[in-house]
């Protein structure tokens, strides 16, 4: 014979429920967020690599499909495929950058002589604009975390 939960336990059950809807979602935004973080961090290098060499002959300015980097590292579409190694030796790209398949050339807005794609312009745009969104992911953390403690103190 089944038994019929009173009060009390039905309410535990249900607070243990919330807790772990509660937990997942924090973890969902936490790892969102790192994902995010991580990502803005390799595009600030790479940013600050295309700055750096302005003025070298041939260089040719990177950048990071941003969108396209995260929705794969979230598995939200397949991933990109993969490289093949004919060596054990040879190093795995995804060690040394892990969105490395989103990485592509920046366009050429305007040619120059000595064959240098880096518009300065578009780049200190582009580092602007990175740092802003890994300040906003930051903070927000920042606000989550604070929140989080905040309900676990019980003030």
């Amino acid at each position: 014979m089944r038994q019929v939960p009173d009060g009390k336990s039905y309410r535990q059950m249900a607070r243990k429920l919330e807790v772990m809807q509660m937990k997942t979602q924090l973890d969902n935004a936490l790892q969102f967020h790192q994902t995010a973080l991580n990502l803005q961090a390799q595009r600030q290098q790479m940013l600050a690599s295309n700055i750096a060499n302005a003025d070298t002959p041939n260089y040719k300015a990177r950048d990071i499909d941003f969108r396209s980097a995260l929705k794969g590292a979230l598995g939200e579409r397949s991933a990109p495929l993969a490289l093949t190694g004919t060596s054990e030796k040879h190093l795995s790209a995804a060690d040394s950058m892990p969105f490395g398949a989103y990485v592509g050339y920046r366009r050429d807005f305007q040619s120059n002589v000595d064959g240098n794609t880096v518009n300065m312009d578009v780049e200190r745009a582009a580092f602007a604009e990175n740092s802003v969104h890994y300040e906003a992911s930051v903070t927000f953390i920042n606000s989550l975390l604070r929140g989080m403690q905040t309900a676990i103190s019980g003030q």
